[in-house]
């Protein structure tokens, strides 16, 4: 078993930034892939970020720009650094982590942005 704990979430103004966190209990180093989903009320949970063994990232088009992954060996721990932020970036922002195919979830992070 493998857990997740994000922490950075908050409320900011439209055009602010914030930095989410994600824990692992397991080396970050090890997982396929680590990523940021969210998900917004009433919608679908949607691909934020990723970021793969081999330190390849991607992102959803609506982030790019704008928000970027990273991860610390030392601290093993994930990072989502959103600047710029909108009124649409509030959502429940969740770190996901696969290993050996075995998807992971930690509880999520509020992140509300006020226009």
């Amino acid at each position: 078993q493998v857990q997740l704990v994000e922490s950075g979430g908050g409320l900011v103004q439209t055009g602010g930034s914030l930095r989410l966190s994600c824990a692992a209990s397991r080396s970050i180093f090890s997982a396929n892939v680590m990523g940021w989903f969210r998900q917004a009320p009433g919608k679908q949970r949607e691909l934020v970020a990723r970021i793969t063994i081999d330190g390849s990232t991607s992102y959803a088009d609506f982030v790019k720009g704008r928000f970027t992954i990273s991860r610390d060996k030392a601290k093993n721990t994930v990072y989502l650094q959103m600047n710029s932020l909108k009124p649409e970036d509030t959502a429940v922002y969740y770190c996901n982590a696969n290993y050996y195919a075995t998807p992971y979830w930690g509880q999520g992070t509020q992140v509300t942005v006020r226009t």
